[in-house]
């Protein structure tokens, strides 16, 4: 069982932890976390098979597009086996009405993918994920930082079952020159930093309009809105001391 939200890294400890297959031989055939990486014959070969990975970067991992879900698979399983059925799990769920929607939308699949990455890192509640996507895409569309803590979680390899993310980012944290910084640079990521399951995806693709433009999250995991920044800031103050 591959949980959401979890990254390549964790999907690889994971695998070798379980016997399936080594970390290092589904990183060849998934991509590197964290990093750039040389298109492997595996990764060339899922290409072929998954047109939609064509949309992808040059030299940017599979991250994003393995579903979380539970599988059965054999023992024996080589690693591009164990991808591939993450891969053609994502194919089934991004149903043609959802492929649509986004191209209506004038938004790419890799777009909306990174964006539901974050909102399925940020925010634990269902209900609150329509209304993060609104306000993140809202400041993608106003040319402002999305500031996201998440991303700083990934560029700081923080495991995907820590909780109370925004709790450990420091001033400093948000400094750090990695293109994955939503804090350093405008607009989304380079990539997604972890595998959305469904309702993070769907989140992204129909985000919910709000008077809003920020939100935290406070160490219990409640969501907290505010339409200006001095809200933002007293919030800030008083659940986040």
């Amino acid at each position: 069982t591959v949980p959401e939200g979890w990254n390549l890294d964790d999907i690889g400890e994971y695998l070798e932890s379980q016997g399936v297959v080594n970390k290092k031989d589904f990183w060849g055939v998934a991509g590197l976390p964290h990093a750039f990486s040389k298109e492997t014959e595996a990764q060339k070969r899922l290409k072929e098979r998954f047109p939609f990975l064509n949309e992808l970067p040059p030299r940017l991992s599979f991250e994003g597009y393995l579903f979380p879900d539970t599988y059965r698979i054999f023992r024996s399983a080589a690693a591009e086996e164990v991808a591939a059925k993450m891969l053609d799990n994502f194919q089934k769920k991004l149903t043609p009405d959802l492929i649509s929607e986004i191209k209506r939308q004038n938004k790419t699949l890799f777009q909306i993918i990174t964006m539901a990455s974050l909102i399925e890192k940020e925010v634990p509640h269902e209900e609150d994920r329509a209304v993060i996507s609104g306000i993140l895409w809202k400041r993608f569309e106003l040319g402002m930082g999305l500031q996201v803590d998440a991303t700083i979680s990934y560029i700081k390899q923080q495991s995907a079952n820590s909780k109370s993310q925004s709790a450990r980012i420091s001033i400093e944290d948000t400094k750090i020159d990695s293109p994955y910084n939503t804090y350093k640079y405008r607009g989304l990521p380079m990539g997604p930093i972890s595998n959305p399951g469904l309702s993070a995806i769907r989140a992204a693709i129909f985000p919910k309009s709000s008077p809003y433009l920020y939100y935290l999250s406070t160490p219990e995991g409640k969501t907290i809105f505010s339409e200006t920044l001095e809200e933002h800031n007293a919030a800030k103050a008083k659940y986040l001391k």
